[in-house]
């Protein structure tokens, strides 16, 4: 059997995989107005996006969301570590995002203006922490108080999708208002994968929300949401219409999704589409 030939694996011509996908990329960019010449990874990473949540999500919840052998006289110590590790981390990929956002020649930053800005920005982050994990306790009692099925305020914490999504749409939407569109979406996709619940980094949220079940909910980016609304599986707050250029190319930003006021729920399989006001 070992002199047959057919046996083993076909032999595999990478040579030619490889240029065929060096042709296609180069395809791909001659047709794209870029803001400079990509010479190697320069965009945020979305594994290491994925390790800053990790250690957020510790920080702001370190005996439910930390590590399993953490107690409690040693939050404080975990907390700190945590939150060095998550914002160094932080810092890099906000220089990343940045330095490619400024690419052009005309907008060109300094390395010195770059770190200079994005430490700002991320401290200015980290200074909103305490804030927001007070937002997130309204939501998670919100979810605890309005499914009778809750037996505690942990069980919402460690079991439910919908938490989980606000937890990284709170982090994201602050992201998102500081400039960092491309960072803030990386942290929403990775709710969206894991929960199956899609919410835009630009959509405001207020206080005490609860999204129930949450499979297929899709909140757009100018959505406007009140306080004490709850939402359930597969509601979508939607655009009717995208207006366009006069080359045909869509605006972008325009108010296109709803405005859901304080105390509406928004029950299963309801679609709410373009920018109306329901009250």
């Amino acid at each position: 059997m070992s002199g047959d030939s057919g046996s083993g694996p076909q032999r595999r011509d990478l040579a030619s995989v490889v240029a065929g996908l060096r042709e296609a990329r180069e395809h791909w960019r001659d047709t794209r107005v870029r803001k400079r010449d990509l010479a190697s990874h320069e965009f945020p990473s979305r594994d290491i996006v994925r390790e800053i949540m990790l250690k957020l999500r510790g920080a702001l919840f370190p005996l439910r969301l930390g590590p399993p052998d953490l107690k409690r006289d040693g939050e404080d110590f975990y907390v700190g570590h945590a939150l060095d590790i998550a914002l160094d981390l932080l810092h890099a990929q906000v220089q990343l995002e940045i330095a490619w956002r400024a690419g052009g020649e005309e907008q060109r930053l300094s390395r010195e203006q770059i770190v200079a800005r994005a430490s700002s920005i991320v401290a200015e982050f980290a200074a909103k922490l305490p804030s927001l994990r007070r937002l997130l306790d309204t939501d998670v009692e919100a979810a605890y108080r309005g499914d009778p099925a809750a037996q505690s305020v942990d069980e919402v914490l460690l079991c439910y999708p919908g938490v989980l999504a606000l937890i990284h749409h709170r982090l994201a939407h602050e992201l998102y208002a500081r400039g960092l569109p491309l960072i803030a979406r990386i942290v929403a996709e990775l709710a969206h994968s894991e929960t199956g619940i899609d919410i835009h980094p630009g959509a405001q949220i207020g206080a005490h929300c609860f999204i129930d079940h949450g499979t297929g909910v899709v909140i757009g980016e100018t959505a406007q949401i009140g306080e004490h609304v709850r939402i359930y599986q597969a509601g979508t707050l939607g655009a009717k219409r995208f207006e366009t250029e006069a080359d045909g190319a869509l605006q972008k930003g325009q108010p296109r999704h709803p405005i859901v006021e304080d105390d509406v729920v928004i029950y299963a399989g309801a679609t709410i589409l373009g920018r109306i006001t329901i009250g």
